[in-house]
């Protein structure tokens, strides 16, 4: 007597089971096509002119700010600096200097956390918070973002493009950041950079990732001196982008 209502039980159970299922994988499914519907982020752009972006990450090196912003100016380069909120709220004078000398002003998030460690709404927080600290300094609204370590999963980039941003990566990498990256190493590495899989980088239409760095600062002549000897100008990245299509050209 006990086995039909056994069996309706355990027909109810597995019913229930398969529904959760269903709407796990469907869930699963609207992830994967909000994934693939996020812009691509841009570390080249396809063109046949000798143009490069120079890109400077600032969350730190406020000293060494000058004497880049004279290299630069000696060499008629124009640059884009990606700056966090908390360095620039601290440093507003060197802000207005950067715009004032015809270099563009990035996003480089707030507190230069991890965005894949956030959720989209926190990244836009930090977002927000910079784009109001930097229009404050100089008026303007900043339009790129720069991810700080290179971070490019669906909150950070989905946070970025609900706020009409557009994600800017690299090309080529100074590596500056390390310890034994000497003044020659790194020019090296923008002049003559390495095979990678296979691949020797373009560089036209690359962009090139440096931060304020000592080592940098000493690297930065010889390395604008030799892309101009190869017919390169330097631009920003508003003017690389609008020169041709973007493409996600590297590995």
């Amino acid at each position: 007597m006990s086995f039909f209502p056994l069996t309706k039980i355990k027909f109810k159970v597995i019913t229930l089971l398969v529904v959760f299922i269903g709407l796990t994988l469907m869930q699963s499914r609207v992830v994967g096509v909000s994934n693939q519907n996020l812009p691509v982020p841009i570390d080249q752009v396809q063109t046949d002119n000798k143009i490069i972006a120079l890109t400077i990450n600032v969350d730190w090196g406020e000293s060494y700010i000058p004497e880049i912003l004279d290299i630069l100016d000696r060499y008629q380069a124009k640059a884009t600096f990606f700056v966090t909120g908390k360095w620039a709220a601290k440093h507003p004078e060197l802000i207005q200097q950067i715009a004032a000398k015809g270099h563009l002003l990035g996003n480089h998030s707030y507190s230069h956390p991890h965005p894949d460690n956030l959720t989209v709404v926190q990244n836009k927080e930090e977002l927000s918070k910079t784009e109001n600290i930097i229009k404050e300094v100089t008026g303007c609204k900043t339009i790129y973002y720069a991810p700080p370590y290179g971070e490019k999963g669906k909150n950070g980039l989905q946070a970025a493009d609900e706020l009409g941003y557009t994600t800017i990566l690299w090309t080529l990498d100074t590596i500056d950041w390390k310890l034994e990256s000497t003044p020659e190493l790194i020019t090296q590495r923008i002049l003559d950079p390495k095979i990678r899989y296979g691949v020797k980088p373009e560089k036209k239409g690359a962009i090139v990732l440096m931060h304020p760095k000592k080592n940098t600062v000493k690297a930065l002549p010889d390395i604008l001196a030799g892309l101009k000897n190869e017919g390169f100008s330097f631009v920003t990245i508003e003017k690389l982008i609008t020169t041709g299509l973007t493409g996600n050209t590297t590995p």
